[in-house]
């Protein structure tokens, strides 16, 4: 491998070389700002004042060229509109319209370059930026950001937002579909938007569109959830295609999808009766707290094991995943005719052990084609939701009571037994199904290891991320003289992982930790809490429980579809954030009585925030973290992974622990924490607001 600054200009368009950023000039500055400023240290201002001004220089010369080459484009493209009428005044020959239609896509191929030029200019200035930062300590993308791209004068915005070019791409689509129109029906792309065009010009121009303006419609939205590191390259070569193409089998991705599905059933289909459980073995009911959070902290060590696993094989992990979880629900069961709380716990510790979401996310982002990963992405989240719904949905079935051999079948033990036979069934249909992708090359396994949280990414990956697995950390290179092959090794243990990661990640690490803490206190206390207030029975907390996972997708379709189309995602950050803060605050008693509309719909509004939160939150974080941070054990999904997971053990935790209190005062107290952890988040963001552009 290569430095950036080389890969950079090896990847240059030839005729174009005197119009890209020069990044190696940039990095010389730099540099010398850094050996000033060990000799003495350099006023700030100037600094900032210098480079900016000669950012200001190399993005101009960009913006300009690519107004050039877009006016060039345009008339092409109205030259070709006259002849297109002229041609079809008389009887269209299929000669002309084939020789109408090359040019056409002439006029793509050359769009096409230009939309790669952009990339490369998008990329070194991420990088330099980046650079920057790190070498002097300042807040320098803060403030370039800040004073530049909100200017009504920006020439940043035109290479963030790539001002002109969708019109270019909207002539040449209308224009290559009304040519293939044969039957002259004179079917529109605007009346008809879902129309398919299958010309593999259009085609590799939507795809290189998509990677500039980080398309954010459904798949993308859900995708995001899923947080897979996407590959950044471009255009993949012909061998990689054909080595991600061995490697797929469908029926193995369904089990990979069905692995996520009961997953989350198992964790949620005993939130509804684990109060009643814990009463039931002597217990106090605010134990339940425990009950529900020892999954999650056995998890903070399972997902360690199964990313590492997934480095050498799927299936073995996959079928020691679905043993344990056999192992574990079936002590859960056994726990009631025991009348040991020890065995119930024990039972959900090994659940939590068996949680092979590292490896349903690593076998989507490695064996999955890239143009079926966003949708088995989305896929992913999906099942997850649906999960989540159909988890307390089928608790609610479970009110009956009878015994089988000695064995008491009940609303507490059903769950166990019912995930016991379930995972049993996946078990024997793994062993069958599977098929274990075929081992291929280091250099390839290198390339493609990705994220244990399917980074629950950003796979629509902005702008600026793209090549990004091309690029060297220079950085690191120039201050620990290290190779360039070893500057791109993955992080080795968690303290490594922890040095890269800049502020602007800690705080999406902490938004992360906090909307998964609220949900927490939300979902695992609701039977407690209902059943103190309001006397709802078991299958009232079921119904309410289902209800609210059945928001995710809906809200998803919204937001993916609509509202990331209106607004940035990072002022969909700073709403979210607050429509959870208050979604908390309204949750407070303050009156009394306490009523369910209160309780409803200030549970259904810091739910939903928090799921809308989490798709930006984590679609962001793919975009400020360390590209070294994408691959091996220690990635950035297993850091956001378990950012989540110990949050579920606090919430669970806080909730045991403020049951010592009484019942009257259990809400208020677990929500204090949500509060300031919320509050925190808030004022951390606007900290680093300009750094999420």
């Amino acid at each position: 491998m290569v430095a950036f600054g080389k890969k950079l200009k090896e990847l240059q368009i030839q005729e174009w070389q005197g119009y890209y950023i020069d990044y190696k000039i940039l990095k010389k500055k730099v540099k010398r700002y850094t050996q000033q400023n060990e000799v003495v240290v350099q006023d700030r201002d100037y600094v900032l004042r210098d480079f900016s001004q000669m950012l200001d220089e190399q993005i101009e010369k960009v913006v300009l060229f690519l107004l050039i080459r877009q006016g060039q484009l345009a008339s092409r493209l109205s030259a070709l509109a006259d002849h297109y009428d002229e041609s079809l005044s008389d009887e269209p020959r299929h000669e002309s319209i084939m020789e109408l239609r090359e040019s056409y896509r002439d006029v793509g191929r050359d769009l096409l370059r230009l939309l790669f030029f952009v990339e490369m200019n998008a990329i070194g200035l991420r990088k330099i930026l980046k650079k920057f930062d790190k070498r002097f300590g300042y807040r320098f993308t803060d403030y370039y950001v800040k004073t530049r791209a909100n200017h009504p004068y920006s020439q940043l915005r035109q290479v963030f937002k790539h001002v002109g070019v969708s019109a270019v791409v909207g002539s040449i689509t209308r224009n290559l579909a009304d040519l293939q129109d044969n039957n002259r029906r004179y079917v529109s792309i605007y009346d008809y938007p879902t129309l398919h065009i299958s010309d593999p010009i259009i085609e590799s121009i939507k795809e290189a569109e998509s990677r500039l303006m980080n398309s954010t419609d459904f798949l993308h939205y859900l995708g995001k959830h899923a947080f897979i590191m996407q590959d950044e390259l471009p255009s993949p070569s012909s061998k990689e295609h054909h080595v991600m193409n061995e490697r797929y089998h469908f029926m193995s991705l369904i089990l990979n999808l069905v692995n996520t599905f009961l997953y989350m059933v198992n964790t949620y289909i005993i939130v509804p009766t684990a109060d009643d459980y814990s009463m039931s073995l002597g217990a106090a009911a605010t134990v339940c707290g425990v009950v529900i959070g020892s999954m999650a902290v056995a998890q903070v060590f399972s997902s360690v094991y199964f990313s590492a696993w997934s480095n050498k094989s799927y299936i073995r992990p996959l079928i020691f995943s679905s043993i344990v979880l056999l192992m574990g629900n079936t002590m859960y069961a056994l726990a009631y005719d025991l009348n040991s709380i020890y065995v119930l716990l024990v039972g959900r510790l090994f659940c939590g052990l068996g949680s092979a979401r590292a490896v349903n996310r690593r076998y989507i982002s490695d064996c999955v084609p890239l143009k079926l990963r966003m949708k088995a992405s989305a896929g992913f989240v999906s099942a997850s939701a649906l999960g989540m719904a159909c988890g307390p949905a089928l608790a609610c079935l479970f009110q009956t009571q009878f015994k089988i051999f000695g064995l008491t079948f009940n609303q507490d033990t059903l769950p166990g037994w019912f995930m016991a036979f379930a995972w049993f069934v996946y078990l024997l249909w793994l062993s069958v199904s599977f098929r274990e992708p075929p081992l291929h090359k280091q250099e390839i396994i290198g390339k493609h290891e990705s994220s244990d949280t399917v980074v629950e990414t950003g796979l629509a990956e902005p702008l600026l991320l793209g090549l990004e697995k091309i690029q060297q950390d220079e950085d690191e290179k120039q201050k620990c003289d290290e190779s360039s092959e070893g500057s791109r090794k993955p992080v080795t243990s968690i303290m490594s992982a922890y040095r890269l990661l800049t502020p602007s990640v800690k705080v999406q690490l902490i938004i992360y930790f906090m909307l998964k803490y609220a949900m927490e206190i939300l979902l695992a206390e609701s039977s407690v809490i209902t059943e103190y207030y309001f006397i709802w029975s078991t299958s009232k907390v079921c119904m309410f429980l289902a209800c609210l996972g059945l928001t995710v997708l809906p809200v998803s379709i919204f937001v993916g579809s609509y509202i990331c189309n209106v607004f940035e995602e990072r002022q969909v950050l700073v709403a979210s954030e607050i429509m959870v803060c208050l979604g908390i605050v309204l949750s407070f008693q303050v009156f009394v009585p306490y009523s369910a509309p209160q309780y409803i719909f200030s549970a259904l509004l810091t739910f939903v925030s928090a799921e809308v939160l989490e798709g930006v939150n984590l679609s962001l974080l793919s975009r400020v973290m360390s590209s070294r941070l994408s691959r091996g054990t220690y990635n950035g999904g297993l850091l956001s992974t378990e950012a989540g997971t110990l949050a579920r053990v606090v919430a669970d935790g806080t909730i045991t622990l403020a049951g010592y209190w009484g019942m009257n005062k259990l809400l208020n107290i677990t929500l204090v924490p949500s509060l300031v952890i919320c509050v925190s988040t808030i004022v951390a963001t606007f900290f680093t607001y300009n750094s999420l552009y």
